[in-house]
């Protein structure tokens, strides 16, 4: 090979690895941790999410189901991944904010292994009671759990769970005693609810609206700030009478810490352009949730901090812990 030949084939080598180098994020697909099984709460709204995320980016975005230990596995597999885009997280509130203090050999936190995107979703849950229980409202609960201490059982889909500590911050706030039972999971808690095994529970909305709307069961508050729309005739349980109670589920989107800052902005930009279409409103709304996000990632990582503080304060008081 002459010397002008090696000189062109360098300078074409050279040229193809600086446009490969030169290529906008995202070139390639995209993959999408769920730390939970297929049809949980957190895959649903990933679910949902994901095709008009994929089509914003231009890219395929594939979901990869980790589910194990509360979310624990797939979130310290996503830690481990490169920092650079092509991993993403979608957190729960549990796993992300309450599973640290719950657990103190949890092998991650927020602000040491993730780099935040935004918050995507969120849900209250629903104080709801067997019809066999004698009362109406949250007022009348509380009345009656104040006359018969540790008497009346609540039920949640684990030890430390968010429907536990759910009811571990009523049961606080409302100065009353109630005996937790804990579960494997939603569904046995829901079973059991609708047999009158357990009285209460602290259930995702959802689910619940075909039980309410049958009579089997009987709602008495939204966790949330505001009623739902599903159910408007329910109240808040601050307005049941726990004034300052508030307690909401939500999903977010993170990446392995280290994120370049143009990647970053990209990931938040092009989801929130996807949140605050009607259709997603709409496709999040058909699945029980509602669309959330921050303006800014450095927001959603102060609303993850105040989250986990407020936690912190629960887990202590409830004694819940998860080794």
């Amino acid at each position: 090979m002459s010397n002008v030949s090696r000189f062109v084939a360098c300078f074409a080598f050279v040229l193809a690895a600086g446009l490969a180098v030169a290529q906008p994020y995202p070139s390639k697909a995209v993959r999408i941790i769920v730390p939970f099984p297929p049809g949980a709460g957190v895959d649903i709204v990933t679910r949902a999410v994901s095709g008009r995320f994929s089509e914003a980016l231009g890219q395929q975005l594939i979901i990869d189901n980790r589910a194990g230990a509360g979310g624990i596995l797939g979130a310290e597999l996503a830690t481990k991944a490169a920092p650079d885009g092509y991993t993403l997280l979608m957190g729960t509130a549990g796993m992300l904010t309450v599973i640290p203090h719950l657990n103190s050999k949890a092998p991650y936190s927020v602000e040491r292994d993730f780099s935040p995107v935004s918050q995507v979703a969120s849900v209250p849950s629903l104080l709801v009671v067997h019809p066999s229980l004698p009362v109406k409202s949250v007022k009348e609960l509380i009345a009656l759990a104040k006359a018969k201490p540790g008497q009346i059982d609540y039920a949640s889909s684990g030890n430390g769970s968010t429907q536990h500590l759910t009811g571990a911050l009523f049961a606080s706030m409302a100065g009353i005693n109630m005996t937790h039972i804990p579960y494997r999971g939603s569904g046995p808690v829901t079973s059991d609810l609708l047999g009158g095994q357990v009285m209460v529970a602290f259930p995702g909305i959802a689910g619940m609206l075909p039980h309410i709307k049958s009579g089997k069961l009987r709602a008495l508050g939204v966790t949330g700030s505001k009623r739902s729309a599903e159910l408007p005739a329910v109240p808040t349980i601050a307005e049941g009478g726990v004034k300052g109670y508030e307690m909401v589920a939500w999903f977010g989107v993170a990446t392995p810490k280290g994120l370049p800052r143009d990647v970053q902005t990209k990931l938040h930009g092009e989801l929130l352009r996807v949140l605050k279409t009607p259709e997603m409103s709409k496709s999040l709304q058909n699945v029980g949730q509602e669309p959330a996000w921050q303006d800014t990632p450095e927001k959603f990582l102060e609303f993850m901090k105040v989250e986990a503080a407020k936690w912190a304060k629960v887990v202590k008081a409830s004694g819940a812990v998860i080794e």
